[in-house]
């Protein structure tokens, strides 16, 4: 090694970055730095934050999940006519495209929050610098936010302020700025942020303060709008005199922005000198009577015909249109209480655990109104839908239905033969139920015999007239000779459901059955439409946020000849002139109906129709817990021997006339 070219420390000869201690030097100037050290360590203390800066801005990623609370929606029910019924769920909020959003009301937003949001890169410099301060100062560290960064907060961040969260704030505000159109987030901006009177979004605010849709806002109501955002609790004039001050300020202030950013002209601002005045805070709708009845049915028919998932709707956004008629709703609602006026639970034992359920069912299975029980927030569930009642003796024109359309086999193996209207059959009472074998035994080792209301003896009666005047022996050996079978084959083809058949044995034919209202009005429809019906259906269409989602509604089909279906018709409206039913004869001209009773007087039914809907009302007596079945003997107050169709064909004699001119 050349001598030359070696330190005497040691050291090679070559330039050393950090000189330190400095060679060459003696004393006090051997430890003072030289400008190069200098300039090293100071550049080396600036370069660290900016770092440190840049691995927190690669280490911070826009999160991919947005706060459930913050996308959140509530779903909205509407009655056939478009009007709204309900709003479901826990957040009131209805996204709108940014262009249903008025230009000078987005922009009554922008001038009061942020002006430059079109040219910011999503984060305010000189906004920044202020919140450093307040930072430092131990003050709010929410001040100098963007609307990026406040759409940021909404929709990814929490609302706790600090110094971790401030940061990721801007952060995520910025790689979102360059990811997002600025419509977009402003558009989401509006739709995410709160507005106070427990509403979410633009959209449900314009209908809140009032009560319109946003794209009918003009300017000063945008600008009072945007005053709210800085705070309902402080701007909300319903909520006080201080509040309405301070709104009524904030609201001149933001118009006068608006004219100092060009985006309002001092003509039209001279326009808005008064106060544009909210409405009262509405009261929201909720489920009480029979909302929730109506919301519960369309919902489980939108989750099974929508493929709308239960998690899906709690998400919510879905704007669901029923086929529920207020109207009828209303006068069902009002035939039940006015029928069920003398009912004392509280003085009469016979009156407690009476439960009443009624459809009414288009011919083209619309679900037109329900009657579900009292109150819905007093008692869930649905009578009309219930599935534990039999339907009685109202079951009795399905098997005639059966036997006009299939015949009769009298002899085991043989030939079917015809059935006619003018068949006729035994009405005495007690008569003795037979099979092509003999007489049939029950399982108590006694021959069945069939069962009159009342213990009456018919003699020699036709079908037809057995169907009129309800004399149910009859039809129970009809049912017999057409074949249980084949007539549970024709309840289903009906629209009886399979899982509410009952047990195939005499008592078939005599209603063992428990269909729902719902289904019973159903099934009847085959008879005022020639033969064909379509499963009862409960809701119109759907669209999420506006936009439509495929929903599958049921196609007409054919379920019974157009002769035999015009033949029980005849019979049902028969009854009405001169039968049974003659009391419901009052409702109207060209009526239809079949009283339903049970001869362990455990259900009271009336279904009919009109030409427009069909309609069935059932009474009951149950504890829900248990669902046992108790006698309707004495209800109202009621003579021992009244029969139990009385209570529902008041009830749907008193809708039909209501209803008789819609």
């Amino acid at each position: 090694m050349r001598a030359d070219r070696a330190g005497g420390d040691g050291t090679s000869g070559r330039r050393r970055w950090i000189d330190y201690p400095r060679r060459g030097r003696r004393g006090v100037r051997r430890w003072l730095p030289s400008w190069r050290l200098l300039l090293l360590v100071s550049g080396a203390a600036a370069a660290a934050p900016v770092g440190l800066v840049a691995w927190f801005f690669v280490r911070t990623a826009v999160p991919e999940d947005l706060n459930s609370f913050a996308t959140q929606q509530n779903n909205v029910y509407y009655w056939a006519d478009g009007t709204e019924m309900a709003r479901v769920g826990q957040i009131n909020r209805q996204e709108v495209p940014l262009d249903r959003v008025p230009e000078p009301v987005q922009w009554a937003v922008l001038a009061a929050e942020n002006e430059t949001f079109y040219e910011d890169p999503g984060i305010s410099l000189t906004g920044i610098g202020r919140a450093v301060v307040q930072m430092v100062s131990g003050g709010d560290t929410q001040g100098g936010s963007t609307i990026t960064q406040q759409y940021v907060k909404n929709i990814y961040l929490n609302q706790r302020q600090d110094v971790s969260r401030k940061a990721r704030e801007m952060v995520i505000a910025i790689k979102l700025d360059h990811r997002m159109s600025k419509q977009d987030i402003l558009a989401g901006y509006l739709n995410t942020s709160w507005f106070g009177r427990g509403s979410y979004g633009i959209e449900r605010a314009a209908a809140a303060y009032y009560g319109k849709d946003v794209s009918e806002l003009d300017p000063s109501e945008g600008a009072f709008l945007a005053a709210v955002l800085n705070g309902a609790g402080q701007f909300d004039p319903a909520i006080g005199a201080d509040n309405r001050r301070r709104a009524e300020d904030r609201w001149s202030w933001i118009l006068d922005r608006m004219v100092e950013v060009g985006r309002l002209s001092a003509a039209e601002r001279a326009r808005y000198t008064v106060f544009p005045e909210p409405r009262p805070q509405p009261r929201a709708a909720g489920l009480s009577g029979q909302i929730g009845y109506l919301v519960d049915m369309a919902r489980s028919y939108a989750e099974s015909h929508a493929d709308i998932t239960a998690a899906q709707f709690d998400l919510g956004g879905h704007q669901v249109f029923t086929t529920f008629e207020k109207p009828r709703v209303d006068a069902l609602a009002a035939a039940v209480q006015d029928a069920t006026s003398g009912v004392d639970p509280g003085r009469r034992e016979a009156d407690r655990l009476l439960r009443v359920g009624a459809a009414s069912v288009a011919l083209d299975g619309r679900m037109v109104a329900l009657y579900g029980g009292p109150d819905y927030l007093k008692q869930g569930f649905d009578n009309a839908n219930a599935t534990t009642v039999p339907v009685g003796s109202a079951f009795t024109p399905l098997v005639y239905a059966a036997g006009l359309s299939q015949g009769v086999q009298r002899r085991r193996g043989g030939a079917r033969t015809p059935v006619l209207p003018t068949t006729t059959y035994d009405g005495d009472n007690g008569v003795k139920v037979m099979t092509p074998e003999g007489p049939y035994w029950g399982s108590d080792g006694k021959i069945v015999r069939t069962v009159n209301e009342g213990g009456r003896d018919w003699g020699t009666v036709t079908l037809r007239n057995a169907v009129e005047q309800s004399v149910d022996g009859p039809l129970v050996q009809l049912g017999m000779d057409v074949g249980l079978e084949q007539v549970q084959r024709t309840a289903v083809d009906l629209g009886l459901l399979p899982g509410s058949m009952g047990d195939l044995v005499p008592a078939f034919a005599a209603g063992n059955s428990t269909p729902s209202a719902i289904r019973t009005a159903g099934a009847y429809t085959a008879f005022a439409g020639g033969g064909s019906r379509t499963d009862p259906y409960s809701v119109l269409r759907i669209t999420r946020n506006g936009e439509p989602l495929a929903l599958r509604l049921p196609a007409p089909v054919r379920a019974l000849p157009a002769a035999a279906a015009g033949e029980v018709d005849a019979a049902l409206k028969g009854a009405v002139r001169t039968g049974s039913a003659r009391p419901a004869a009052e409702a109207g001209p060209d009526l239809a109906g079949k009283p339903g009773t049970t001869p362990d007087r455990t259900a009271g039914w009336w279904v009919g129709y009109d030409g427009r809907t069909s309609t069935a009302v059932t009474v009951f007596r149950a504890d829900l817990k248990d669902m046992k079945l108790l006698s309707l003997e004495g209800v109202g107050g009621a003579a021992p021997d009244t029969p139990d169709s009385v209570l529902p064909g008041r009830i749907w004699t008193s809708y039909t006339r209501a209803t008789g001119g819609r």
